[in-house]
């Protein structure tokens, strides 16, 4: 009996959704060879949450798990501390070992959800540059020009603007190639902006004598607002930590034009699936969205938690019925009065501007909960009063409730 599926049946799973594979004819001679390939993903632990657009990379990873290939992840201590330039404008801001071992602890417990940890190899890339010296580093910074570098389209931008390179970002492609040298990859994942430095690894391991990897890049997916790439510090991201009201929530406010995207990239449904819950002939792009927000709650958290994240939100926003489980917010009144801005700041907890926004926007309403009445907070300054809070609920956007309890 085969050890592994088929190489078309291999090449349709596990190129679903790439955008460059360089190249296919190596991918192929690769997958007859029948051995299980070491297959390298590297993340840097840059924050501490990982969010929905990290996980496309690792679904792949997981596919090839799947397929009975060796998945090694590697965990970027010292690139972390390096910062990955690619696609930046300007230099990011270092951290310190301390910050990138404290952001490490939390990574395995979120790749968790997605990969097979039983069948994973972790390796650290400060198993290798910890203990380079000065002549070390500075050979690894020979192996490249300046001019190679700057073939980087964000480099070269960079450079015709005349905005700032500091010469340590030139270093951290060599570092993530040396990465494939040293665990001997065969094949390396990354989004379309990781391409120049995926190809820097097949450069060092020829120079190596070694085989270069195959090279395979996937979508960098946008966040909520459909429009900029996800991101926690753009506020558009679905944490891997969020809970599960709040995560199917979110997933139910994507533009429409962005399922497809979605359920190729963030599901595991069969092509033929996909194409009946695209088509609006046969699903209502309600029901789709129903169905994607379902499947990505689930894999993350379980059916159960997701058929009750279901249910929860048809119920709050389809029938308009209040969540049951509402966190009470405690409010003080000074002087017997409290202005609009602070009661969505003190119980949303935003900045005082965050809290004008959301007021100005029409983002926050006070509820009645035995008549359903609503009235929708308009002037930021104006006065509430206990009556106008007591027993009320404060809905902030269309996802947050709080029950007022006056102090």
């Amino acid at each position: 009996m085969s050890l592994f599926p088929s190489v078309d049946d291999q090449l349709k799973t596990l190129l679903r959704g790439a955008v460059d594979v360089l190249d296919r004819r190596e991918l192929v001679e690769l997958l007859r060879a029948r051995r299980p390939l070491r297959v390298k993903l590297g993340v840097d632990p840059s924050s501490p949450d990982l969010h929905l657009g990290h996980t496309v990379q690792m679904r792949r990873l997981r596919a090839f798990q799947d397929a009975g290939h060796h998945a090694v992840l590697i965990i970027g201590d010292y690139t972390a501390m390096v910062g990955d330039p690619s696609g930046k404008n300007k230099t990011r801001p270092q951290l310190t070992h301390e910050e990138v071992e404290r952001n490490a602890q939390t990574y395995l417990d979120q790749a968790g959800k997605v990969l097979d940890l039983s069948r994973l190899e972790i390796r650290r890339n400060g198993e290798w540059f910890a203990g380079m010296s000065f002549m070390d580093v500075l050979r690894l910074c020979a192996r490249a020009t300046v001019s190679q570098m700057l073939e980087r389209e964000d480099f070269h931008a960079r450079f015709d603007k005349e905005q700032p390179i500091s010469l340590h970002e030139f270093v951290y492609p060599l570092m993530q190639g040396w990465d494939s040298v040293m665990i001997k990859a065969d094949i390396e994942l990354g989004g379309t902006d990781q391409l120049f430095n995926l190809l820097m690894g097949r450069r060092l391991q020829e120079q190596q004598g070694q085989k270069p990897q195959v090279c395979i890049t996937g979508p960098i997916i946008p966040g909520l607002d459909g429009d900029q790439k996800m991101s926690k510090s753009l506020g558009n991201a679905i944490g891997l930590r969020d809970e599960p009201n709040d995560m199917f929530g979110k997933v139910m406010s994507i533009p429409d034009r962005l399922m497809p995207q979605w359920f190729t990239q963030l599901t595991r449904e069969p092509e033929d699936r996909l194409a009946a819950l695209l088509d609006p002939a046969r699903t209502h792009p309600r029901e789709a969205k129903l169905a994607l927000a379902h499947l990505i709650t689930a894999e993350l958290h379980g059916p159960a938690a997701a058929a009750s994240a279901r249910e929860h939100f048809v119920g709050t926003f389809s029938r308009g019925e209040l969540p049951a489980d509402i966190p009470d917010r405690t409010v003080t009144l000074a002087g017997g009065g409290m202005a609009a801005h602070a009661l969505v700041r003190d119980a949303h907890g935003v900045s005082g501007t965050e809290a004008r926004r959301l007021i100005q926007q029409g983002g926050a309403r006070l509820i009645q909960p035995d008549t359903g009445d609503e009235f929708v907070l308009k002037d930021a300054n104006a006065t509430l009063t206990s009556p106008d809070l007591q027993g009320r609920v404060l809905k902030v956007g269309k996802r947050h409730f709080y029950r007022l309890v006056i102090a």
